[in-house]
């Protein structure tokens, strides 16, 4: 008895040291991404500073092109708990709310993922041009981030939008647009947030008795 217990015990502590080991690489990974690129970042590099060595990180996450996925992942939903995206709370809007509310609730959502996301994807985009493999991914990424986009923001404006609605929102929800404004315009989040809210509201010509 007492051995099966140590085993047991054995086993959790090695899960939990595993599991430990898998989150200090991707958060490792994913700040040397964006501090110095995909080709200025190694494997090695990002072993040393995990504290681990490089067979550790492909038999807990993969290769490079994994990491970088395994931390865009993360980013759009802002943790590695396996809830997809569309079963998050905060991803959905009170549809019964004013119209206002909703579209605040519905950027507040989008910009939030764009804060995580756009410094990874700039990465992401860079790194596509010159390998197949994140090329599929860089593709995959933008598909996900419209499907997204557009149920976001038709949830909250409380109809469907029109095809040339959900690629016009581009000009305001995408995480190009979000370095664009944030990093060389210098504009806060904040900022960010209460401009995209009227933008959309122009964008999509919506008015206050529209209610789902």
């Amino acid at each position: 008895m007492t051995t099966a217990k140590t085993r047991r015990y054995d086993s959790t502590l090695r899960q939990e040291l595993a599991a430990r080991t898998r989150r200090t690489v991707l958060d490792v990974a994913s700040r040397l991404f964006i501090e110095r690129g995909w080709d200025g970042t190694s494997m090695r590099d990002i072993a040393k500073e995990a504290g681990c060595s490089v067979e550790t990180i492909y038999s807990s996450v993969g290769n490079k092109p994994t990491l970088l996925k395994e931390v865009l992942d993360i980013a759009v939903v802002g943790d590695d708990a396996d809830i997809p995206l569309a079963d998050r709370p905060w991803a959905h809007v009170d549809t019964t709310a004013p119209l206002a509310e909703r579209i605040a609730a519905g950027v507040d959502a989008g910009a939030a993922i764009y804060q995580r996301t756009a410094p990874l994807r700039r990465v992401l985009d860079i790194a596509a041009q010159g390998n197949a493999e994140l090329a599929v991914l860089e593709a995959k990424s933008r598909q996900d981030e419209h499907v997204s986009r557009t149920a976001l923001v038709g949830e909250a404006a409380g109809r469907p939008l029109t095809d040339v609605e959900a690629v016009g929102l581009q000009s305001v929800f995408s995480n190009e647009i979000y370095l664009v404004l944030s990093e060389r315009s210098g504009w806060t989040h904040e900022q960010y947030k209460s401009w995209a809210a009227h933008a959309v509201v122009r964008l999509l010509d919506l008015h206050e008795e529209q209610q789902p």
